[in-house]
């Protein structure tokens, strides 16, 4: 029996669900706890959806297009979010 097939959009929510974990906003899927944020391991995550945005450019169902542009559009608020809220913790 084969294994099911990776869509693309689910990869897609899988990395947005990796870096939604580096944000601190799910539960770490081995621990079962929340980490300390970590900002840098989200922007990388973001990265990697930035260049797979620009490398499918053309390839993509419309679906899959809407799909990558809104993770990356609410991941890219979330971290303006979380940055911004790292200054206001660090300078009362």
């Amino acid at each position: 029996m084969s294994e099911p097939q990776l869509s693309f959009t689910a990869f897609v929510l899988s990395l947005a669900s990796t870096a939604a974990i580096h944000f601190g906003d799910l539960p770490d899927p081995v621990s079962g706890g929340r980490a300390e944020p970590n900002l840098d391991g989200a922007a990388q995550m973001i990265e990697i959806l930035t260049l797979l945005d620009q490398k499918t450019r053309g390839n993509l169902t419309a679906e899959e297009r809407q799909v990558l542009e809104q993770v990356l559009y609410e991941l890219r608020l979330r971290y303006v979010e979380a940055k911004s809220g790292e200054k206001r913790i660090i300078t009362p």
